[in-house]
Order: structure tokens, then C-alpha cells, then sequence
């Protein structure tokens, strides 16, 4: 893919092969920055992958990208990223310009970035150098003490009615996910959800072959009834995807298998299961459900965006003015 190109007081272009490298190094251990996760996404954003990384005297800025063509943009992996610093004293103030540099050999029209809420939170525009929106927040549950205690009265109900019922649930590292993809397709098809929510096959062998999964699974009368899919490296666990049978709905097996998750991140080492936000950002029932696994764990969350050629964002959209507050990138509506 893209070489090194390293610019004094500017964003270098990581190597594939010394990616992961690099960013152990540097002590960032996230799995939305790491090179099989990002790749992973690429397949589903349409691009290529590509580490961009700000060196300072006292620790380095990261942005994982996904670099799109016809037009050149950029997003980050599905679920989250944006700048994130690692050392006592990472360069953020001198970003912006850097990244502004970059865009401008690269020829980059725009991008739009979900800001990683435990590294960059609802970060600032001086720091990411984008324009800069709060979301509804989402959830991170701290993995100490009492896991089931710590729960809403009505998750904890559940979870005893679906033990009560026979369920088992068992976790564990995953390296294959056969059984788990048909699951989720149904649930996905069940739920009336958007066709991007189907992934196609090369995801699903990117994801096992280059991610660290976790998976928990509950069973009853031999049956998969539910499963939750996390994944990542200590400290931060991340909830990815969850499924259902129809059997297992409604019966508290969803809500036992993400105990289960959480149970096995405790044991083997983590601090947090960070199960993400609502639907698109926003403050509905997914968030509120998610919150009565963790009653105090809301923790902010943004998106940024940036234009950094004007003109041709202009052009492209077919508009006299960029609408931060609508689709974004405009230009990629036209052609959705």
C-alpha cells in the first residue's frame, strides 16, 4: 500500500508491515487502531487502510484511516477512531496543520471521523481540527466487583429468569464464527435493518483472521440461543455485534451472554467493556438498554468532519454551502 512518508514536523504514513509494531511501541494497544481491524473496516468503507502517525519529543498523535477514491476521502473504521495521543506529552496542538498538510498532497476532499469516546471523547476542533458535534454518549462498563449486583434491577431479572430456564452460557477466545454469522444475519433481517448490516463473506474472514475476538455464547437444550462478539486487548474490551434466535429473544439469554462477556473480560485481565452507543450516535432505546448494564457509565461522545478543499467538496455536493448538520460527505448521498 501506502510507504513511509515522513515529513519533518508532519504525518508520516505507517508501513503495513510495521504497523501493529509501531503502535505497541508507542502503548497504544486499541483494537480500532490496530491494522486488522482497520483493514477489516476498509472492505466494508470501500478503501485502503493507512496509519498516520504525528512523532513528538514526548509522544506520537495516531489517526487509523480509510482512504477512499473518486474522490479522495477519509473515514475512520466502522465504530470509532479520530487522533488519539499516546506518551506524557503527545503533539495534539500541532495536528490540525499536520493533518491539513497531508490532506492537501494527498489531495483529500473531506473527512468524516467517529471520535474514539475513551481516547478522544467529545473532543475539541483546536485539537482534531474538525467541526466538531456531540452525540448521545456511550457505555462503559467497568469490569470490577459484583458484575450481576452492579446491573439495573431489570437486566438482573432477566438474566436469573434465563438461568432459571435452563441456559447456559460459556465464553471464550474466538477464531471462527460459522455458527455466529447466521445468527446474527437473522437477527439483523428480524430487526428490519439497512442492507450495510449484511457484511459480505471477506469481512467475516478478516475479522477471524486478523482480530483479537471474544466471544460469548449462551446455549439451551444444546441450542445457540444468543452470542456476543467483543473484541481487542487489554485494557478496553469492545462490544462489536450481538445476535439472537427467536427462541433466545426476550428471554434474557441476550442480556446473560453479555454478562458472560463480561465475566471473561474480568477474569483474563480487562478494566472495561465499552458496549457502544445507540443507533447512529442518538439517544434511543439501544443506549438506554446498554445503560442498564452499566447505570453509570455514560461517557461522551462526537463526530467530527472536515473540508479540506472547499471547492471541490462544493462542486462534488452541487451546493453553495457545506451543511455540517446533514449527510456527510454530501457527495457520497448523491451516489448512495
Amino acid at each position: 500500500m501506502y510507504s513511509i512518508a515522513a515529513v519533518s514536523d508532519g504525518l508520516e504514513e505507517v508501513d503495513p508491515e510495521r504497523w501493529d509494531a509501531v503502535l505497541r511501541a508507542a502503548g497504544l494497544a486499541d483494537v480500532y487502531y490496530a491494522h486488522g481491524y482497520v483493514a477489516a473496516s476498509a472492505l466494508l468503507a470501500g478503501g485502503e487502510p493507512c496509519l498516520l502517525r504525528l512523532a513528538g519529543d514526548g509522544g506520537d498523535v495516531f489517526l487509523a484511516a480509510i482512504v477512499r477514491d473518486d474522490p479522495v476521502d477519509v473515514v475512520t473504521p466502522y465504530g470509532y477512531g479520530g487522533p488519539a495521543g499516546t506518551g506524557e506529552r503527545p503533539p495534539l496542538e500541532r495536528f490540525p496543520a499536520a493533518y491539513e498538510e497531508w490532506c492537501a498532497r494527498r489531495r483529500v476532499v473531506s473527512t468524516f471521523a467517529v471520535l474514539h469516546p475513551l481516547l478522544t471523547g467529545a473532543a475539541s476542533p483546536a485539537v482534531t481540527g474538525f467541526h466538531v458535534a456531540a452525540l448521545a454518549g456511550t457505555v462503559a462498563w467497568p469490569l470490577a466487583g459484583d458484575l450481576l449486583a452492579g446491573l439495573h434491577k431489570h437486566h438482573r431479572r432477566l438474566v436469573r429468569r434465563a438461568l432459571a430456564d435452563g441456559c447456559e452460557p460459556a465464553a471464550g477466545r474466538a477464531t471462527e464464527l460459522t455458527t455466529f454469522v447466521p445468527l446474527y444475519e437473522a437477527t439483523m433481517r428480524r430487526a428490519g435493518a439497512a442492507e450495510f448490516y449484511l457484511f459480505p463473506p471477506a469481512y467475516w474472514d478478516a475479522l477471524a483472521a486478523g482480530v483479537e475476538l471474544v466471544r460469548a455464547d449462551v446455549r439451551r437444550d444444546g441450542e445457540l440461543v444468543a452470542s456476543a462478539l467483543g473484541m481487542g486487548a487489554p485494557p478496553w474490551l469492545h462490544y462489536h455485534l450481538g445476535a439472537a434466535s427467536d427462541e433466545g429473544r426476550g428471554s434474557g439469554a441476550s442480556q446473560l451472554a453479555l454478562l458472560g462477556l463480561a465475566r471473561w473480560g474480568q477474569e483474563n485481565g480487562y478494566e472495561t467493556l465499552h458496549l457502544g452507543g445507540g443507533v447512529g450516535g442518538r439517544d434511543d432505546s439501544l443506549l438506554r438498554y446498554k445503560l442498564r448494564f452499566a447505570p453509570g457509565g455514560l461517557v461522551a461522545s462526537a463526530i467530527g468532519k472536515a473540508v479540506h478543499d472547499r471547492a471541490a467538496y462544493l462542486r462534488l455536493a452541487g451546493a453553495d454551502a457545506v451543511d455540517w448538520d446533514g449527510f456527510f460527505p454530501a457527495y457520497r448521498a448523491l451516489s448512495a
